[in-house]
């Protein structure tokens, strides 16, 4: 299996609304469908994705949302004490949103790179590998 990525909400939200980045996006899950990538994802995120679409479109759409979700290659990960703490150290080294610590933790975990377009998120860098998707200038 190739390199591993962890999906934050960020970049699933953009993939959902075909926003800037959702082509990259797709083309990671197409890569972990072909088994030459790992894609993983923390419930912790899944869950910010899921009262996003439910906020925006329903219950419907999130359940709609989830059922794709689940049926990619995206390996969803349960969260335990030790990623927990994991996200709390991150959380307390770094000014970042509690959420996004998870989907660093995980990355940090599996030496994988966090893929994203949430700008936040360069406090993390020099801390993990960061993917980013691209922005319009």
């Amino acid at each position: 299996m190739g390199e591993a990525y962890v999906l934050d909400s960020f970049a699933v939200l953009a993939l959902l609304g075909r926003e800037v980045g959702s082509e990259e996006v797709a083309r990671l899950l197409r890569q972990a469908e072909q088994g030459k990538a790992r894609l993983l994802m923390t419930w912790v995120n899944v869950g910010e994705v899921a009262y996003v679409i439910e906020r925006r479109f329903g219950r419907r759409k999130l359940a709609q949302v989830l059922a794709t979700l689940e049926a990619t290659s995206l390996e969803i990960v349960s969260v335990a004490r030790e990623m927990a703490l994991a996200a709390a150290r991150i959380k307390a080294e770094h000014s970042l949103a509690y959420a996004d610590a998870f989907a660093a933790a995980l990355a940090v975990r599996n030496g994988a790179a966090l893929v994203t377009g949430d700008e936040v998120l360069t406090v993390l860098e020099g801390t993990l590998r960061i993917h980013w998707l691209r922005r319009e200038k």
